[in-house]
């Protein structure tokens, strides 16, 4: 490794900005490096950013992540409500990196919004601003339910502007601003901003993250209604000691399902964690399903009864992930039921989370099949620990396939480009699962999965078509390379065997075989014109190959009678003329070639097969003697 290319690792080790990357390619260039070194430098920096970019979005994830889980900890413990608010917003002006960010709550009373936290704000007046319903961009949301943007605030026309509203504003400074609501089931209580006082546009994930502390705020302003609530009922059922009681065991089994429900999401339980603390804190059973209760549930976050069953939604961002289902639990006090909502909120951060991962993963699996495929040169050592990294052996023979979905007719752009990402996400869980490789390419799908023992190419490929056409709905073609003994000591075998396995697909297309899977040994005397490999025993054996055992075994003619019949025009007299034998015997040897090949033997393109065999079958004798 170069100095210039141990530079780039000190430069990521150190987490240096994206400009000091130039240096060392100018460096290389000053000293007069030759072309082939300076493309070297040049591979080692694109390299370096791509790492250097994948560091720091999983870096972002990771703040993100933390800070949704360190807000659902303080609603565990909630004890100050505008502590947490201006944790809220403080963390979501961090993540966005605005330099505003605040909350507003509305004014039932008054009729009216007013700044409840502002954080980056230098204008009294701004933070002082109470503002008529429907006014503004917070009036466009809490009147649609829905967060909207603005780049240029004084630009858009689609709220309606005030004086005070545009004073306030202008005051700030404030010129891009994203807005989404507060929503306590279908009512919008307030809204959540993140401003700047430049033009930006604001990315979906970003929406995505206020939107989810939004969420955090408007549990935050529940718990604490409904803390004040349960405060002052247990002030007025003061006399009443059973009353207390019960009322107690309630905030207990709260704070219980609170707590445990913290210490999953810390200790990364899943799913079923989550449904099993819940059934014995309720004291009944609950289950994750996507099944039928799905149609049941509401969307603003209340759970709803459906029989004797109480059934919550779990969704983020008007996505439907499932639901969580209380069983033969009629009577459920109002505690109860925010206790079985806010498992629903969990259930759906670590969704998310395991959601995130998996994308993660999938990338890099793509991108370590990518590097095989474009950049075999690269360090096999390298290579060897990233797939050990993924559960992938690249010890192991493996077979590369080339994977898409076959139609009568093309589609359109849009239909072609779904189509692709549908065939992806299903080869990539496959491959995850398989401990393999998958990546998107050439308007379809490669991947690199391991050879089972006793296991063919053919036998692969035909699964993964089947496995695939079962989980899309459509069918799927796919062709398979010749196996690649190690790709850990051969990387630079798995992009020829990628082009073995393309024209075997492309085969499989004009032989009007869309939708099977197949290798080059299912294709006869074509397959042996595809395979790089030209297994020209393998084709002599699959096809005569039980002839030619038989006459080893009983010391008999029949491929010496098979090659003369053929030679003769299938002609069984002009045959034994040429064997000099009786037509009898003639007839008889052909009888026993059929029992051995089949009834389909004399089919023009199985005879041709088999012709073929038998010239390689002379050729290779001869070459033997």
């Amino acid at each position: 490794m170069s100095d210039e290319q141990l530079s780039y690792l000190e430069l990521l080790a150190r987490g240096a900005a994206g400009e000091a990357y130039d240096r060392p390619v100018l460096l290389a260039r000053a000293s007069g490096a030759g072309a082939e070194a300076l493309a070297a430098v040049e591979r080692a920096k694109q390299l370096a950013l791509r790492v250097r970019a994948e560091l720091e979005g999983r870096r972002r994830r990771e703040a993100e992540l933390s800070a949704l889980f360190e807000t659902a900890h303080d609603l565990a413990g909630l004890r100050d409500l505008d502590a947490v608010l201006r944790a809220i917003v403080q963390r979501a002006r961090s993540l966005l990196g605005t330099e505003v960010a605040y909350l507003s709550l509305n004014d039932p009373a008054a009729g009216d919004t007013y700044m409840r936290v502002t954080e980056g704000s230098v204008s009294a007046r701004f933070q002082q601003l109470r503002l008529g319903m429907g006014e503004g961009l917070g009036g466009l949301v809490a009147q649609t339910a829905r967060p909207y943007v603005t780049d240029s605030y004084f630009d858009d026309e689609r709220f309606r502007h005030t004086r005070t509203i545009d004073s306030g504003v202008r005051d700030e400074g404030l010129v891009a601003i994203l807005g989404v609501p507060l929503m306590l089931g279908s009512q919008v209580i307030g809204v959540l901003f993140a401003a700047d006082r430049r033009a930006r546009v604001f990315e979906r994930e970003q929406i995505a993250l206020l939107g989810s502390f939004a969420a955090h705020a408007a549990v935050a302003i529940d718990t604490a209604n409904l803390l004040a609530e349960t405060r002052s009922a247990l002030a007025e059922l003061e006399r009443a000691n059973e009353i207390i009681r019960a009322h107690s065991g309630v905030i207990e089994r709260a704070s219980e399902v609170h707590d445990r429900l913290t210490e999953l999401v810390l200790r990364g339980g899943g799913v079923h964690d989550v449904a099993g603390a819940l059934s014995e804190v309720l004291g009944g059973t609950v289950e994750f399903t996507e099944g039928p209760a799905l149609g049941t549930t509401r969307g603003d976050g209340h759970a709803v009864r459906h029989g004797d069953d109480w059934v919550a939604a779990v969704s983020a961002g008007g996505e439907m992930f499932g639901a969580l289902v209380l069983h033969g639990h009629p009577g459920l006090d109002p505690v109860d039921q925010r206790t079985l909502e806010r498992a629903a909120m969990v259930t759906s951060l670590l969704l998310l989370a395991r959601r995130s991962a998996g994308e993660a993963e999938q990338r890099v699996r793509g991108e370590l099949l990518d590097d095989l495929l474009d950049a075999p040169d690269r360090d096999r050592r390298l290579l060897k620990e990233r797939a050990a990294r993924l559960r992938t052996d690249f010890d192991a023979p493996h077979v590369v396939l080339a994977a898409r979905i076959d139609r009568p007719t093309p589609g359109d752009a849009g239909r072609d480009g779904a189509d692709r990402q549908r065939l992806w996400s299903a080869a990539s869980h496959l491959a995850a699962t398989r401990h393999g490789l998958a990546s998107a390419r050439d308007g379809g799908t490669v991947l690199l999965l391991p050879l089972e023992p006793g296991d063919t190419a053919a036998d692969l490929a035909r699964r993964t078509a089947k496995h695939l056409g079962g989980a899309l709905r459509e069918p799927v073609t796919v062709g398979a390379s010749s196996p690649v003994d190690a790709p850990a000591a051969r990387p630079g075998a798995i992009s020829p065997a990628y082009t073995e396995a393309r024209r075997c697909l492309e085969a499989l297309h004009l032989l009007g075989r869309s939708g099977e899977g197949a290798a080059a040994q299912d294709l006869g005397f074509l397959g042996l014109l595809l395979a790089d490999t030209r297994d020209i025993a393998g084709f002599v054996t699959r096809t005569i190959g039980q002839v030619v055992a038989y006459d080893r075994r009983r010391g008999t003619d029949l491929v010496r009678t098979l090659d003369a019949y053929f030679a003769s025009g299938m002609s069984p007299a002009r045959t034994k003329d040429a064997l000099h034998v009786h037509v009898n015997t003639v007839a008889q040897r052909l009888e026993r070639v059929g029992r051995l090949l089949g009834p389909d033997w004399q089919d023009p393109a199985r005879a041709l097969e088999i012709q073929l065999a038998l010239r390689l079958h002379s050729m290779s004798a001869a070459v033997a003697r």
